[in-house]
């Protein structure tokens, strides 16, 4: 049947909201990676951009430095197991982690909306400075700036209250080479512990769910265990920690970057009952859930029982595993071996599972 202009009626597809930034521009998706390669790549190209890790690794006289910078805009500003100032602290430090740095100085930027108790980022700010302490890092330079409240004269700000931007130094003190151009066939993929307790425990306090088990952020500084994996002589291919779009959206950049696949084994993958649970009930991948001190590492497999050794001396009540390996399959792809035996395609989110989430 045709309506009057002589169309045929059909299903409406997504729209690309190619001409507008929207939510999902930041959800670490594909319209994430699509903005990024697009316009900021496009507008600012350099070798150490092109290197697309999640710090800069650049020389400086006649050592090397790694330098990060993050926003957390994350909607509650406190949750289950952490508060906004942690994770700022937790994310930046792991940030140089990836690119095998000894953490040591931070900056941070306080953008904060008018209407916010004094006492609120009082617990915040020690927080922060609590977090920074377990990291052994410190806070040396920083900036304040405050806008308006979401009113109703047209003047809305969406701050929720405050947001924080940071950035990282760390120190370089050995001579790998670490990222995603350093992976090969073979390499296996190993994870420091279960996925999907960071946005579970954000989603819970947000909707106001109670699960019959308390179900806490994983938000944790990693810098330490990189450092030992290093330490104990095992040769880091390639760091990546899994927050916005999880395990999925990590190893499909990897694989993009590096040219090779990779095939996961989905009974590998440690995924806490609950949380899994959790998934089933709101309709989430667990694969896709962010994480704030969750990394995979890519290893020799002749060094993956070294690797497991040193991040099991780390793990808080979880259980690191290795969970797949690198091919030379093509199309570059990430694969998934179900636990039914059927493999599926993991390609990244369109858009995101759960924003404000980081």
């Amino acid at each position: 049947m045709s309506d009057a202009s002589g169309m045929m009626p059909a299903c409406p597809l997504p729209h690309a909201h190619r001409d507008v930034i929207t939510m999902a521009h930041g959800g670490g998706g594909s319209l994430m990676h699509r903005l990024i390669e697009q316009v900021f790549m496009a507008g600012f190209s350099n070798p150490a951009l092109e290197e697309r890790h999640d710090a800069a690794r650049l020389q400086v006289g006649s050592g090397a430095v790694a330098f990060t910078t993050d926003s957390y805009v994350i909607q509650p500003l406190i949750f289950p197991g952490g508060d906004i100032g942690s994770l700022a602290v937790h994310g930046t430090v792991n940030d140089l982690a990836m690119a095998g740095a000894r953490p040591l100085y931070l900056s941070a930027g306080f953008i904060l909306e008018e209407g916010l108790p004094v006492e609120l980022l009082t617990q915040i700010v020690r927080s922060m400075r609590a977090a920074a302490d377990a990291a052994g890092v410190q806070l040396v330079t920083g900036d304040t700036k405050v806008i308006n409240r979401r009113g109703n004269h047209g003047v809305a700000s969406g701050g929720d209250g405050m947001f924080i931007n940071t950035a990282g130094i760390g120190l370089i003190e050995h001579n790998l080479t670490i990222g995603p151009r350093q992976v090969h066939p073979r390499d296996c993929i190993v994870v420091n512990g279960d996925l999907g307790r960071h946005g579970i425990a954000v989603m819970a306090v947000r909707e106001g769910i109670e699960f019959e088990t308390a179900i806490l952020s994983d938000s944790a500084p990693v810098a330490a265990a990189v450092l030992d994996l290093i330490a104990a002589g095992v040769a880091v291919h390639c760091l990546r920690d899994l927050t916005r779009g999880g395990l999925v959206s990590a190893a499909n950049e990897i694989a993009e970057c590096s040219g090779f696949s990779a095939r996961l084994d989905e009974a590998a993958i440690p995924v806490r009952e609950d949380v899994r649970g959790a998934c089933e009930l709101l309709g989430f991948d667990p694969l896709y859930v962010a994480n704030e001190g969750r990394f995979i590492a890519y290893v020799p497999p002749e060094h993956v029982e070294k690797a497991l050794d040193v991040l099991r001396a780390h793990a808080r009540d979880t259980r690191p595993a290795m969970i797949g390996t690198v091919t030379d399959e093509k199309p570059v792809r990430v694969t998934l071996d179900s636990r039914i035996g059927a493999p599926r395609i993991l390609d990244r989110l369109s858009g995101e599972q759960l924003p404000r989430i980081c």
